[in-house]
């Protein structure tokens, strides 16, 4: 079940119902990238008379399609009501990819539990159990001073698998509750008070907990008035509130707003400060106070919750002329590698540093091997860059599937390190890898685009990507920025290797001309999509090389098929004879990488066992090659780069041709759904 959040809490900010529901579409809209079917909202319902006790119900709306749909639906249902004030509401809202019951209203989220006193199902999917299950709780509850986090923390407790959850009930009026485990969900604080405090401390079931924060304990409750500037109390060195002041509580009327999300994208133009949840907490709002609660306390962790400030900004998120995000974010990449690289390569020095990794250095240098971990485009990324790591590093270099890795129970020792690389950082399958290799003690390094995320805050060290925030469900700009660090990696451990400094000066000058040469093949984005006018009728395709431009082909496939529902496999050319070669005819299309490397004989090799079958080979190849132009359909000539950084260049056709596919195929290129890697 792929479902996306955002909810909205305003306390003591007067909103009009129709304000309200402007926030909650519009917030949906900036998860409109992620996929789904169907969307709804659960909102108070508008009070009919001043007697009326409706106003503590609530009201759901949910529509098949899309979030305009909703929208209009919303201002059908409640035409009179839409200039009432609400001092204080909590509203969420919802969008849904179908995985469990056929996309339709009912199996659209947000699920409730029942009116009555029974447990009833209406809907086939799988998350009506929890609203369900909450109610079987409340139903059986001790006494009536049992809380709303305790209820939900009771009904977490017996759930299985991932979930992000936020929680709204008619017996808790303007109260919200939220949790996650393997699923992204952060909270975003808006107030016309600056923050005094960028830390909020967590609250532990175990032990008395109520007393003078110590290094191991922290008051339990954030009251944004507290933390705000004005009116507060002197911090002490630490940002710890002093034992002799008692917290301030909200009884006096201050304002407060706050936003929950699956991603940054929905909340940045409301606050820039967020709060980025962890598995197994529990976020409550009362009367306009935040505190994050947890059952219990395990060893080595941090008590304690920083709001982070956001450095995207709206039109980061925003589509500006391109027709989708993907189209945009390719389109970005020579800023996304110059910003992946900025401040980590001195081109007149030749050093590489990353910053994420210097204090950990010795200790990888003495590492018996190195252990990549990804998924999709991740573990491509590892693929495309093992060849050059093991030429520099000189150490053994494992590249791993997460989800192949944990079915193995692989061996790991203390004397490995293991690279988790996600784009999101929450992918669960490497979430789970990343756990598996630090129990059995090995040094642990991220490799990421979102910080804060789960994989950030888990391993012992890492570098962020910096390519900017991806919107687009297919991984692009977030490749080839995963693919550049870890180059980056590979030259700085490479460093004091005399007999390397030839071949790293080589990377390192290939490195500083190549967001120029990006910007060369993105100007051919005509004559691919020409290409792409040919085959978008086509129901197969085949992407085929060797050496380092291997990885290019499992990527470009990958692209092919997840954005234009076209079969597409991507193919190692020195295989060709061990079966794939009886697919080629000249009605089945062939991408060929040739560069200008060491594996360029063995792949015009393989060129001659395509056109023998009378394949019309699409070739990707260097500028200037009349050997591999002449026995070519159709050529796409690119910049020539150093080796390893060849496949950077030769990914974006592939980027830019499933994009055109997708658009010239009629599918709607913003509404793939899949797990992000």
């Amino acid at each position: 079940m792929c479902v996306r959040i955002f909810a909205y809490l305003n306390y003591q900010v007067p909103r009009t119902r129709k304000e309200i529901f402007e926030t909650l579409v519009t917030g949906l809209q900036r998860l409109e990238y992620r996929g789904y079917d169907s969307a709804g909202v659960a909102v108070d319902c508008p009070k009919k008379t001043a007697t009326d006790t409706t106003d503590n119900t609530i009201c759901l709306v949910k529509k098949k399609g899309k979030v305009k749909a909703l929208d209009e639906e919303l201002y059908k249902k409640y035409s009179l009501e839409l200039d009432e004030k609400l001092c204080t509401h909590f509203g969420l809202a919802h969008t849904r990819w179908a995985t469990h019951g056929e996309p339709s209203a009912v199996n659209s989220h947000p699920q409730r539990s029942d009116k009555d006193n029974g447990y009833e199902f209406e809907s086939e999917t799988d998350t009506e159990v929890i609203p369900k299950l909450m109610k079987y709780v409340y139903d059986n509850r001790e006494n009536r001073g049992v809380t709303f986090s305790k209820l939900v923390e009771r009904v977490i407790k017996q759930l299985e698998g991932a979930f992000a959850l936020v929680f709204k009930s008619r017996h808790f009026p303007g109260e919200a509750v939220a949790t996650r485990r393997g699923s992204p969900l952060l909270i975003g604080v808006r107030s016309e008070h600056e923050l005094q405090t960028e830390h909020i401390p967590v609250q532990y079931n175990s032990g008395d907990q109520n007393h003078c924060p110590t290094s191991d304990s922290w008051p339990l409750t954030f009251d944004p008035v507290a933390y705000f500037k004005e009116g507060v109390q002197e911090m002490n060195s630490h940002n710890r509130p002093d034992c002799s002041d008692s917290i301030s509580t909200v009884g006096d009327g201050r304002a407060v707003e706050y936003y929950f999300a699956s991603d940054a994208s929905a909340i940045i133009e409301h606050t820039n400060k967020v709060l980025y949840m962890e598995d197994d907490d529990i976020a409550v709002v009362t009367e306009g106070r935040l505190s994050i609660h947890r059952m219990n306390r395990q060893a080595g962790e941090d008590p304690v919750r920083a709001i982070q400030t956001l450095e995207m900004e709206m039109q980061q998120i925003m589509k500006g002329n391109f027709e989708a995000f993907m189209q945009k974010e390719i389109f970005e990449q020579p800023e996304s590698v110059v910003n992946t690289m900025r401040g980590r390569i001195c081109f007149d020095t030749n050093k590489v540093i990353l910053g994420g990794l210097k204090d950990h250095l010795k200790e990888i240098k003495r590492c018996r091997r190195l252990i990549m971990i990804g998924c999709g485009t991740s573990f491509h990324a590892a693929v495309a860059t093992r060849q050059i790591l093991e030429e520099l590093t000189e150490l053994p270099v494992m590249v791993e599937l997460a989800s192949d890795f944990l079915d193995r129970n692989t061996p790991v020792f203390r004397d490995d390190v293991c690279f988790f690389i996600s784009q999101s950082g929450e992918t669960a399958d490497t979430l789970m890898a990343l756990r598996y290799c630090k129990e059995r003690g090995a040094l642990t390094v991220g490799i990421t685009n979102t910080v804060g995320s789960s994989i950030c805050r888990e391993t012992d060290c890492g570098v962020h990507i910096n390519a900017g925030p991806e919107i687009g469900v297919a991984s692009t700009k977030a490749y080839t920025s995963q693919f550049v660090a870890l180059i980056m990696f590979a030259l700085m451990l490479s460093e004091d290797r005399l007999s390397l400094q030839k071949r790293r000066l080589e990377i390192i000058n290939g490195l500083k001309v190549l967001p120029e040469l990006i910007k060369k093949v993105l100007s051919l984005d005509e004559k691919i999509k020409a290409i792409a006018q040919e085959l978008f009728k086509q129901r197969s395709l085949l992407v085929m090389g060797r050496g380092f431009n291997y990885a290019t082909c499992l990527e470009g496939a990958l692209k092919i098929k997840e954005i234009t529902y076209m079969h597409s496999e991507g193919i190692l050319a020195g295989e060709l004879k061990h079966g794939p070669l009886a697919l080629i005819d000249k009605y089945m299309p062939v991408i060929m990488i040739i560069m200008r490397d060491a594996c360029y004989v063995k792949c015009q090799n393989a060129l001659q066992q395509v056109t023998a079958r009378s394949g019309r080979p699409i070739i990707l190849c260097c500028q200037d090659d009349p050997e591999v132009t002449k026995n070519a359909y159709k050529t796409i000539e690119l910049p020539h780069t150093v080796d390893c950084l060849q496949g950077i260049l030769s990914v974006i056709p592939l980027q830019l041709l499933s994009f055109h596919l997708a658009v010239l195929r009629g599918y709607d290129v913003s509404a793939r759904a899949r797990r992000r890697c």
